[in-house]
């Protein structure tokens, strides 16, 4: 089953602390959201950035937060429990925000990454990449991309592998613009020198901020190797609006469609395919046009989902069909070889092996024996106006057409419910429920009440 998480744990027995920035504002986003929460593939910025840097290796994780963001302290626990958080009450630049995090660079580990929420696609092998040269020696590594157009970024100064310093634009000589290799702003620096670098940081700017790209040249000043890591372009991309949130999603949904069929699934348009970072799917899937999939999916192998379906929270097992237009709501558990058609709503529902419920049901909070038929038109009656209950339908039933199945109800194995049935009490195993009234049928009664044609 191929796990679209693209999570991969990193080799190496290096110490890590891993620092990411999550306290900005994020006021081209026009959302009460904050920016890190918003969601790519269905993960927040900061969880896509968060699994990166554990599955590079990182043993102790910090998130620096702003002040009362409760919701981003939430969000950080709830993706990962072990990862701390700590407030940066002021915002006096990168470098001053990453020394929020003294407590755990005073603890100290062998390497020191720093990196930001808002930039969600790099990926777990680059983040191992850029820690490499500094178990090599390396005092700082910095992560550098070839940009098609380098207006606006820093430019990396290098001189044969050695890094010299990070210019800013607006102090850039005609030269040094002519540079394309640029900053990505993720760095990391060796552990027995980050605290010392980081202090030594000064603000004498123009915006009396503490920059982090000064590490470099504080460190080639004290005689101590810095070098670039490059990666493409689109996995450094950083989200600032809705724009680069979209263009986000776009790369990373190429990523999932491709790893979806290098591990054995056939998706027939795979532009028409949404998938979700935590989606596993198995080989020999067929996934038809227009499927979308929400988060905690699982498809087993052999299945075939067709077009227009929308799964979420959903278990798929082997060689079962979905679709089309059909919606598995969280909870939903196919057994193998079930069928669930056309306009066929499942939730909170387990279905056996085989079972068909094959158009025009709704189907929620039960559970379904295996091999039994659903009729179109059934529903369970699952809520009250107070509370859900649980309808529990044996094996091989047949549930004709129509029919309502008013929870609290337990249905026997092998039995019959007559189509347009209202069924309130349990039945028995191989028995016949009608729930319906009995037909009146009077001769002549509608002569000369039609019209002729």
């Amino acid at each position: 089953m191929t796990d679209l998480s693209l999570k991969k744990p990193a080799s190496g027995g290096r110490t890590c602390l891993a620092i990411i920035l999550a306290a900005g504002e994020g006021t081209r986003m026009r959302s009460a959201l904050p920016k890190v929460l918003h969601r790519i593939a269905g993960r927040s910025m900061l969880a896509h950035v968060l699994g990166a840097v554990e599955g590079a290796g990182a043993s102790r994780v910090e998130v620096v937060i702003g002040p009362g963001r409760t919701d981003v302290a939430k969000e950080a626990a709830t993706f990962s429990p072990s990862a701390t958080t700590v407030e940066q009450t002021e915002r006096l630049g990168t470098a001053h925000a990453v020394l929020q995090a003294r407590p755990a660079l005073e603890v100290g580990a062998e390497d020191v990454v720093v990196a930001y929420a808002d930039t969600p696609l790099v990926t777990a092998e680059t983040f191992a990449r850029l820690r490499a040269p500094l178990a090599a020696g390396a005092a700082v590594a910095v992560l550098g991309f070839e940009a098609a157009e380098p207006t606006g970024y820093g430019r990396l100064l290098v001189e044969g592998e050695r890094l010299l310093a990070i210019r800013e634009e607006r102090d850039a000589s005609e030269a040094e613009r002519a540079v394309r290799l640029c900053n990505a702003g993720l760095m990391a620096i060796r552990g027995d020198l980050a605290l010392a670098i980081l202090e030594a940081i000064g603000n004498a700017n123009a915006k009396g901020e503490y920059y982090l790209t000064d590490a470099v040249e504080i460190a080639v000043a004290r005689g101590e190797r810095a070098v670039v890591v490059t990666a493409p372009e689109d996995e450094v991309a950083g989200v600032n609006d809705r724009t680069q949130l979209a263009e986000a999603e776009r790369i990373i949904q190429t990523r999932l469609r491709a790893a979806a069929m290098a591990g054995g699934a056939t998706l027939v348009d795979p532009q028409s395919v949404h998938l979700c970072a935590d989606t596993r799917i198995g080989r020999d899937v067929v996934i038809e046009p227009h499927v979308v999939f929400g988060p905690q999916v699982e498809i087993a192998d052999g299945v075939t989902i067709r077009a227009f379906s929308h799964l979420e929270g959903a278990k798929v097992a082997s060689g079962s069909v979905v679709g089309p237009f059909a919606r598995l709501r969280p909870g939903a558990v196919l057994g193998e070889g079930a069928h669930v058609g056309n306009f066929v709503e499942v939730k909170n529902a387990t279905f056996g092996a085989g079972v068909k419920a094959n158009h025009l049901a709704y189907i929620g909070d039960a559970s379904v024996g295996a091999g039994t038929n659903i009729g179109a038109g059934t529903i369970t009656c699952n809520y009250d106006g107070v509370n859900k209950h649980r309808t529990v339908i044996g094996e091989d039933v047949f549930v004709g057409t129509n029919s309502s199945l008013v929870a609290p109800l337990t249905i026997g194995d092998r039995a019959y419910i007559g189509s347009g049935s209202v069924v309130t009490d349990d039945v028995p195993s191989e028995a016949l429920a009608l729930g319906r009234g009995r037909q009146v049928v009077k001769d002549g009664w509608a002569k000369g009440k039609t019209k002729s044609r």
